[in-house]
């Protein structure tokens, strides 16, 4: 499934297209990581706008360079032994 600006979608949908747990969706949004809508009383329901989706992805895709950088960056500053043991 692809995300699609203009459409919102059900928690266990997201979850499942991007191969985590629900729980994991849910984190992300009361974190305010994934901007989403509670429908409803209660604890309602949560549907998450495709766009914020979009924006998570990006978000993520983001961070994970950042940190691969990050450790290049330090794995080339290590120095390196030459063989000695």
């Amino acid at each position: 499934m692809q995300f699609e600006r203009t459409q919102i979608y059900r928690v266990k949908a997201v979850a499942k297209t991007l191969d985590v747990s629900v729980a994991t969706i849910y984190r992300a949004v009361e974190s305010g990581a994934l901007r989403a809508h509670r429908l409803g009383t209660g604890k309602g329901a949560v549907r998450i706008p495709g766009d914020a989706l979009l924006d998570y992805i990006a978000a993520c895709e983001r961070a994970a360079m950042k940190d691969r950088a990050t450790e290049a960056a330090n794995h080339s500053a290590t120095p390196s032994l030459g063989g000695v043991a």
